[in-house]
């Protein structure tokens, strides 16, 4: 069953990964509205974007979130 809306209790289970991970909640925007396929970016102003994955199951999804934020942070700092 598609996921309508990101509720808290998806924020929770995304924000323990950023917790295990040593990301800051403040430098993370999670919408309420999931898409597919869901993903990361980096915003202009260098937070991290959070799309949850309207289609998968999240605990499906989750473990595919966790190695996308591990890629980006092995990633050098982009300089402008």
């Amino acid at each position: 069953m598609p996921l309508a809306a990101v509720t808290l209790a998806e924020i929770e289970r995304i924000f323990a990964i950023l917790d295990r991970l040593g990301i800051s909640r403040e430098a993370v925007v999670i919408p309420l509205r999931p898409v597919h396929p869901g993903g990361v970016r980096v915003l202009p102003r260098g937070k991290l974007e959070i799309q949850v994955e309207s289609e998968t199951p999240l605990d499906e999804w989750l473990p595919e979130l966790e190695r996308m934020l591990v890629k980006l942070l092995e990633q050098p700092a982009r300089r402008g």
